[in-house]
Order: structure tokens, then sequence, then C-alpha cells
């Protein structure tokens, strides 16, 4: 578990970076913040006690993602590729599929990093923001809170929809369900569980994630009228409203859009071929 002051330390370094660049770094605090011992994930690195540079871990089932930052007076002295390769090490041992190398699309730094690395790009996803807007609710789909006796199902989502190996996804589903800060849905089309979708919402910003509708619910507006639901409700709250989407997942893209999202930042993957 990190402490408050490394999770401040982090935050600060993020600011520096950020700022530096005018760019955006994903370093998914709503893992950083729920931590556990079990396994190595954060990679600290200090000069004169101050967080000099930062890597975290964060596993996705059979993949984990990979984003780190180096305070700009610190760059090119070998302090990002030391903990670069204390990472690396670290994932051979935790049974990932596969690692993917998360840098900011207009981040020209990671770039030239990654030249070096052993990797090649994958994909792009893309941070989009709800415009405000009227927003037209549908009927026949319903979101309740999952229940207990919902997990096997939330699994064989994760499976069908997402290729999570069985285990992988048994064991990412328990760990996401000890964040108390996340709302936890079950999406019902006239009474039958067709999908899941969870959100969190703090200070004023709402995230979707996970958003998945059974394959054999498919192709039947479940989709667009849950999203329709959710962004009324988290409206209502007061709350601004995010998700995340591959690039090229054009269907789901172009669902988004036509709800009222709008692409406002876009983060590059990079598989590392040694992974």
């Amino acid at each position: 578990m990190l402490s408050e002051k490394q999770l401040s330390q982090i935050k600060k370094l993020q600011q520096q970076c950020e700022s530096f660049e005018n760019l955006r770094l994903k370093l998914n605090w709503d893992m950083l913040e729920q931590r556990t011992d079990e396994r190595k994930e954060d990679f600290f690195h200090y000069e004169a006690g101050e967080l000099a540079a930062f890597i975290g871990l964060y596993g996705f089932g059979n993949k984990v993602e990979m984003c780190g930052m180096v305070f700009p007076a610190h760059r090119r002295k070998g302090i990002f590729t030391s903990l670069f390769k204390e990472a690396a090490e670290a994932v051979k041992f935790q049974r990932y599929e596969q690692i993917l190398l998360n840098a900011p699309s207009t981040s020209h730094t990671a770039k030239g990093y990654l030249k070096k690395v052993p990797c090649r790009f994958a994909f792009s996803e893309h941070q989009m923001r709800w415009q405000e807007g009227p927003i037209q609710l549908e009927e026949g789909v319903t979101l309740r809170q999952s229940r207990p006796e919902d997990f096997a199902f939330e699994v064989q989502i994760d499976v069908d929809c997402f290729g999570f190996h069985p285990d992988k996804a048994h064991e990412y589903n328990q760990s996401i369900k000890n964040d108390d800060r996340q709302q936890f849905y079950i999406i019902e089309n006239n009474g039958k569980a067709a999908g899941k979708v969870r959100v969190a919402a703090d200070s004023g910003e709402a995230w979707i994630y996970g958003f998945a509708v059974a394959p054999s619910e498919q192709g039947k507006g479940i989709g667009r009228k849950m999203l329709k639901t959710i962004i009324a409700d988290q409206h209502q709250q007061g709350n601004s409203v995010f998700l995340e989407v591959e690039a090229k997942n054009n269907h789901a893209l172009k669902l988004y859009e036509a709800c009222g999202f709008k692409v406002y930042y876009t983060q590059d993957y990079y598989r590392l071929s040694n992974g």
C-alpha cells in the first residue's frame, strides 16, 4: 500500500512533468490509491530527498500497462532506464501475457525513449468527455447495483468481451471490488442481465469503465440506452462524464460520439517485444 506521502510525491512529479511538456500522463489513480502489498508494482528514484522518477504497473487481466515519468532536470542520466529494467524484471514473475508501455501521444520525450526499447506500436486510446447537451432517455434498459451472486456473470463478460483468461478475469474482478469509490452495475434488458459497467465519481468527474454487453445481447441498442442513463444520472449529480475507448474500435467510437462525447486527448500503447 502506498503511503499518503508517496502518493503526494507522485502527484507533484506528475504535475511537474505535465506542465513541462503540456501533456497528460495516465497514471490510473484509482489503482494507485488502492495498492496492496501482494506484489511489487511501483518503482521510485529519489534525488536529494525529492522524487525524481516513478514507474507504475497496472494489471488488467492478461495484460499489464506500464507508465512512468522523470523530472525534466534529471533526464538523460540513465535513471529511467534503471527503473524500467527493475519494473520489467518484476513483471516476469507476475504471469502476464503481454506488457504494454503507455505514452502520451504528444510526448516527444517518451517517443524518443521508446525507439531504444524493443517494442512495437499496438494501438491508441482516446479519452473522451461528454459535451453537455439534451439527453433523450429510452426505455427497456435498467441499471442495478451488482450483487455477490452476479460475480460469475461479471467474470464471464470479461472472458467473452475482453479476451481475459478465466483465472485472470476472476482475479481482476476480485481486486477491483475492493475499491469502494466505484459503483458496480449490472445492465438489464427487460429484466435479464445483459452486461455490466462501473462508474468512478470523484471531485466533479465521473469516469465510465468496463462497459460491456454480453455477445448474445449485442445489436439491440442496449449500449446506447445504458450510456444515456448513466450520463443523465451523473449530470444530475453535477458531474462531468468521461470514458476511454480504443481508437480503432469504430463501433464504440461512433456510439460515444452519437451520445455527445468528444475526444480531448490520446494515449499510445506499445507492446514490449520480449514481454
